[in-house]
């Protein structure tokens, strides 16, 4: 009967954001508790354990998970430290219990510490060091996630999301057990092949249902459905954690068949290449965005702060579009989503129906952002924990506060929180259809939650640590040259085979 340990560690961040993230910012479950928490939520460890349950054979050793609340800045040194001591320890008391034969690990791919450019290798690496070098390690990843060769090296078999905008996490925790299945109980051999894209990439080009990358999932998934297939995808990273191997990579896992790997990794990263031109967002600057909205009659003007988008790892707090707003004297009824514990504390303060002269933005990221002096009502207060609209996650942004100044109305909160869906204007009663303009800090969300209704959507180029101007943001670490931030002329893709036994 084979006994497979389960542990899971997932944070994006994004190394422009001033503000570092610490262990406290992390949903941390141990044991037990792991299975009792993904048993309730679809999220990849919940995936992998209708599969393993499925089988009266398979025993389970749960470990550790952790899973940050929302994106945010580069974790602290003793927050990493604090982080790894807690997943060894855990791995540990499962492996003391009875001999360990498998694990499957539930990983991001895009953490960055201060003390180390690489987490999710270095975890790994800890992992080997307490379970060995002989049992297989298979590791499911964001497909945002900077797939390293530590990680590579140290893992039989890594499986990718598939989807863009992610609605793929307990698949992808599916396809990563039946893998892990197929190596324990039907003697396959993993071979790895990976191909290095020098790309960062943004935009409508990356949606998977309707964008050119369509293209190379779908072969992705045919790879995986064919004879020998066991994983396949393409990882195009996260543009703002600036870390040495941060780039793009078409990956394939196959039964033991490495011309095939090599071919098929090749073939994945062509076809990614042949459109990596049109995978830019196209941006309209701040004065023109609000002058644009100002031209449509009716309908809602949704303005995508892709810049400041918290499930990206940006703080939150930027009041750009809110600025421009002002200045121009737009007056249409204005919706928009902002972190600002100080005036959120002056608002539960003064109470629901007082008027308070406060200031809201620039309260994390104060070199690119001012703050705004507004007179405000105070409409309603809140705990700030609610569900979200997507997945029925628990979310906490913390005390929240919805003031109304003038025209704008403010749903105000105490830290960042994830904003891919509309579940934080709806918590706090706001329909962003009874609004003239909403902002909203999500590079894309699904099409039904905003796209498939608004009367106008305009991409800003707006100030951010998550900027779709990638250029502007001053990567340091990076592998260069690095299609935008550089002219790439000639790429030849070339596989790098990993195999571990």
């Amino acid at each position: 009967m084979p006994r497979i340990v389960i542990a899971e560690c997932k944070q994006e961040v994004s190394t422009f954001n001033p503000t570092t993230s610490c262990f406290e910012d992390f949903r941390v479950v141990r044991g037990e508790a792991l299975l009792a928490h993904h048993r309730k939520v679809r999220e990849e460890v919940g995936g992998a354990l209708s599969v393993f349950d499925a089988d009266s054979r398979i025993m389970l050793a749960p470990a550790f998970g952790a899973s940050a609340i929302t994106s945010g800045g580069i974790l602290t040194a003793e927050s990493f430290r604090r982080l790894r001591d807690d997943f060894v320890r855990c791995l540990t008391d499962a492996a003391k219990t009875g001999p360990v034969d498998g694990a499957y690990f539930s990983l991001h791919g895009a953490m960055q510490a201060e003390i180390d450019d690489d987490p999710e290798g270095a975890l790994l690496e800890a992992a080997r060091s307490v379970l060995g070098e002989q049992i297989p390690f298979v590791v499911s990843l964001d497909l945002h996630g900077i797939l390293t060769d530590k990680m590579l090296r140290l893992s039989d078999a890594v499986v990718p999301y598939h989807t863009y905008p992610h609605v793929d996490f307990f698949e992808t925790g599916s396809r990563a057990a039946k893998l892990l299945m197929k190596i324990l109980l039907e003697g396959a051999r993993p071979v790895t092949a990976r191909v290095k894209i020098p790309a960062l990439v943004r935009g409508d080009e990356l949606i998977t249902e309707t964008g050119s990358i369509g293209e190379c999932i779908r072969l992705a998934q045919r790879i995986e459905a064919a004879p020998g297939g066991l994983s396949a995808g393409v990882m195009w990273g996260n543009p703002f954690t600036d870390v040495p191997e941060l780039r793009t990579n078409s990956i394939v896992v196959m039964d033991g068949n490495e011309a095939a790997a090599e071919a098929k990794a090749i073939e994945l990263a062509a076809i990614f290449w042949k459109h990596h031109e049109k995978m830019r967002v196209p941006l309209t600057n701040l004065s023109d965005s609000v002058r644009l909205a100002s031209d449509v009659p009716q309908g809602t003007i949704v303005m995508m702060d892709a810049a400041d988008a918290t499930s990206s790892g940006a703080s939150g707090d930027s009041n750009a579009i809110i600025r421009e707003v002002v200045r121009q004297k737009y007056r249409g009824r204005v919706l928009a989503p902002i972190v600002d514990p100080a005036a959120v504390k002056q608002s539960m303060e003064a109470g629901i129906g007082a008027t308070i002269r406060t200031r809201v933005g620039g309260a994390i990221d104060s070199a690119r952002f001012q703050p705004l002096e507004i007179d405000a009502r105070v409409r309603s207060l809140s705990d700030g924990k609610f569900r979200s609209e997507s997945f029925g996650w628990p979310w906490d942004s913390g005390d929240t506060a919805v003031l109304e100044a003038d025209n704008i109305t403010l749903v105000v909160g105490t830290r960042p929180v994830s904003l891919f869906d509309r579940s934080w204007f709806y918590a706090n009663g706001q329909d962003p259809r009874h609004f003239n303009m909403v902002i909203v800090k999500s590079p894309h969300c699904e099409h039904h939650m905003f796209a498939d209704w608004c009367a106008k959507l305009i991409n800003v180029d707006a100030p951010g640590s998550t900027s779709a101007n990638v250029k502007s943001l001053g990567h340091r670490k990076c592998a260069r040259p690095m299609f935008p931030l550089d002219d790439v002329q000639n790429f030849v893709p070339v596989a790098d085979v990993f195999l571990r036994r």
